[in-house]
């Protein structure tokens, strides 16, 4: 690899890590609020598969390894094959989703709507199923306290990151 995508990877695994630190908190939920999933969205929208699939891999080993680097800063097995981990699991999968359905030239409408109707869903089929999963809650009940509250922010996220994307990628590809 060259020292260029060392450096998108190492700059995408550094933001991943900062944007886990910004949060709310919700009394209703085991899972906060956070800018991970802008960050996330991101991640697919200015690296390619690979590159995706490595950052993503990089910053869960990083988190299971012990580094408070995950939501709110926690860290280790505990956090990833927890409750929540489902999500951490979904952040990977959607990355690298994203990175391969996004057109090679940028369109802002094309990456918000993979931001909002691929990465979205595809963090929360993994981060319900784990959190109905570990917890033995219905389904309802782990959609409602684990999906619905957070939908309408993760779109602001998803559009957010397709606006961003377009400044990156000129600055990632200026030679």
């Amino acid at each position: 690899m060259s020292t260029r995508e060392l450096t998108k990877l190492g700059l995408m695994i550094a933001l991943q890590c900062v944007s886990c630190y910004i949060i709310i908190p919700l009394p209703f939920s085991m899972s906060p609020i956070a800018l991970v999933t802008l960050i996330v969205n991101l991640n697919g929208m200015v690296l390619n598969v690979k590159q995706s699939l490595m950052s993503m891999t990089a910053y869960l080993l990083l988190g299971l390894a012990g580094l408070p680097i995950f939501t709110g800063g926690a860290a280790g097995p505990g956090k990833l094959f927890g409750p929540t981990g489902g999500y951490l699991f979904g952040w990977l999968v959607a990355a690298a989703i994203i990175a391969y359905l996004r057109p090679e030239k940028y369109d802002f409408k094309r990456y918000a709507f993979l931001g909002c109707v691929i990465s979205i869903p595809v963090i929360y089929l993994f981060g319900v199923v784990q959190l109905q999963m570990i917890t033995h809650m219905g389904w309802s009940k782990a959609i409602m306290t684990g999906a619905i509250p957070f939908i309408p922010l993760d779109i602001v996220k998803a559009v957010a990151a397709a606006y961003i994307a377009g400044p990156v990628l000129k600055i990632f590809n200026n030679r």
